[in-house]
């Protein structure tokens, strides 16, 4: 298996990428499992999702491109990053509270996922970045959509075009980690979900339906679509296809 899926005796659902070989890289294994554990997380006895990666060294380093350097059109991309995108939306629009617990490095797509929870918990001193730019194409699972809906328009510019890395505590400063940890990944978790597991499950349910009522509205589905769509044509450039190539080389 390349994740784990625990149910906690304090009412969430822990998901877990178990790839810490791949630095937990997402493949269309893990995909299945994020979907998976949106359904185990309806359960009426869980009251949050939390979702992290294997280890100490990284969250996520987004897509597996030792599997997806495969994918050379922009049709066959639009098949991946269509289904991850959905993926995510349904992540944001989960109607509980959703906690990225980033134990580590958290790259590119890695970003993405992070992005599309409600909270963002990291320990101090990782860093993380959208730096898909410096593969020649933009976020391509909607997380450019959906980081602008939780940041200044100024300041989600500056991440995604500047595609470089950031350390926790500039993040935490800029708005997009919500808190910082030094101790224990899961003491860390569970402190800073005490006093949401606490709540009444029906009022977590009605203060999220606000926000998802609000991206309802102003069809963030469609905008993310347009995003997958976008990158799917970049994709199949030759200047990303020889970044890849060139990644892939690197790390044989």
């Amino acid at each position: 298996m390349v994740y784990t899926l625990e149910r906690l005796e304090k009412g969430y659902v822990l998901f877990t990428i178990t790839r810490n070989e791949k630095r937990n890289a997402i493949n269309d294994d893990v995909m299945n499992g994020l979907r998976e554990a949106l359904t185990v997380a309806k359960s009426p006895d869980i009251k949050a999702l939390v979702i992290t990666g294997e280890g100490d060294q990284a969250f996520c380093s987004g897509g597996d491109l030792s599997v997806f350097h495969l994918l050379r059109t922009k049709e066959e991309a639009y098949t991946m990053l269509s289904k991850m995108a959905r993926i995510l939306y349904s992540l944001m629009t989960f109607s509980k509270p959703t906690i990225a617990l980033m134990n580590g490095t958290t790259i590119g797509g890695g970003c993405e996922l992070a992005a599309a929870c409600d909270f963002r918990v990291a320990k101090r001193g990782i860093k993380a970045g959208f730096v898909q730019g410096k593969q020649a194409i933009t976020t391509g699972w909607g997380g450019g959509s959906i980081v602008a809906e939780k940041l200044p328009a100024s300041t989600t510019m500056k991440l995604l075009m500047e595609a470089k890395m950031h350390t926790a505590e500039e993040l935490r400063e800029i708005g997009f980690i919500d808190s910082l940890y030094t101790q224990n990944s899961h003491t860390a978790c569970e402190s800073f979900l005490e006093t949401l597991l606490a709540m009444d499950l029906e009022v977590l349910q009605s203060y999220k339906r606000i926000w998802i009522e609000k991206w309802e509205q102003t069809h963030l589905l469609e905008r993310i679509e347009k995003e997958v769509e976008n990158c799917s044509r970049l994709w199949e450039s030759e200047a990303h296809l020889q970044l890849v190539e060139k990644f892939l080389r690197k790390n044989i």
